[in-house]
């Protein structure tokens, strides 16, 4: 594992201070099949959004959950391939991307430039760039890259790499898949989020948004799960509901109601006052 530095506070105990479960041996492969709805778009004339599966390997072991493909990018998968009108042509930042599922498809869908970030620790940048590789055309590899970043800091190496790429600042999409149970950080998201988003307008169509998408994993947590909704509106954010939707529990033999920790929930975060793009670089 890569060292995050001098800086004490930005070691793995001290970002993420939830107790971890025993790790998975072995790296394994996911397998995401794409809705029947969505294989409609297999007879579109652009080649590009012609596809069926995205195979998604994993770690095989890390203490950031890397080894596992959560319920939650699952569904988020499913729903941003049913709205591509939410990134077609626009800027994507997928924040902790673990195996990099959501983000993919945005890439395999026509956004005009993903971002997959994660914490900056070798195995799993190395493990998302494979990923990257594996599944998103060559003619698409340009609209991608990864990039390791701690939530909460500074964006200039991105902000500077996303506009001699895209020639764009800011991102009008921002996804975060199964990160609010680290209950330490909501601050810290947060503040990426309003350094990362495009301002909002009344012309804009869609709004800028910040996706966010999770399970309770321990119910008897779950009103801390929520406080990220709360910090956000103090933050200014309206925040919406968009998604439930079921799944088989991914740990039958966890404790807490088994509906609970198999429902997996979405909400759509907009800022209509977002902090100015040259504040991400201070």
């Amino acid at each position: 594992m890569s060292n995050a530095g001098e800086d004490p506070a930005l070691n793995l105990e001290a970002v993420f201070l939830e107790p971890p479960r025993p790790p998975s041996p072995e790296p394994t492969l996911a397998i995401y099949s794409r809705a029947a709805a969505q294989d409609s778009q297999l007879h579109t004339n652009d080649e590009h959004l012609v596809w069926s599966k995205i195979e998604i390997r994993l770690v095989g072991s890390h203490p950031l959950w890397g080894h596992y493909l959560w319920n939650a990018a699952r569904s988020f998968a499913s729903y941003l391939d049913a709205h591509p009108d939410l990134y077609q042509d626009k800027c994507v930042l997928e924040l902790g991307a673990g195996g990099g599922l959501p983000g993919i498809v945005t890439v395999k869908n026509g956004a005009k430039l993903t971002v997959l970030t994660d914490y900056p620790d070798a195995p799993l940048l190395e493990n998302l760039r494979h990923n990257v590789a594996h599944n998103v055309p060559a003619e698409l590899s340009q609209r991608v890259f990864v990039e390791g970043y701690i939530w909460g800091k500074p964006l200039e190496l991105i902000l500077n790499k996303q506009q001699t790429t895209s020639n764009d600042q800011g991102f009008d999409l921002i996804i975060m898949s199964d990160l609010i149970f680290n209950h330490s950080q909501h601050d810290a998201l947060l503040t990426t989020a309003e350094l990362a988003l495009k301002p909002s307008t009344s012309t804009s169509t869609p709004q800028p948004s910040v996706l966010v998408f999770y399970s309770h994993h321990r119910p008897h947590l779950a009103h801390r799960d929520m406080e990220f909704f709360s910090k956000a509106q103090e933050r200014g954010w309206a925040c919406e509901k968009i998604l439930t939707e079921q799944f088989p529990p991914m740990f039958p033999e966890d404790p807490g109601e088994e509906e609970v920790r198999a429902t997996v929930h979405g909400w759509r975060l907009v800022r209509y006052s977002s902090i100015p793009v040259d504040r991400a670089r201070s």
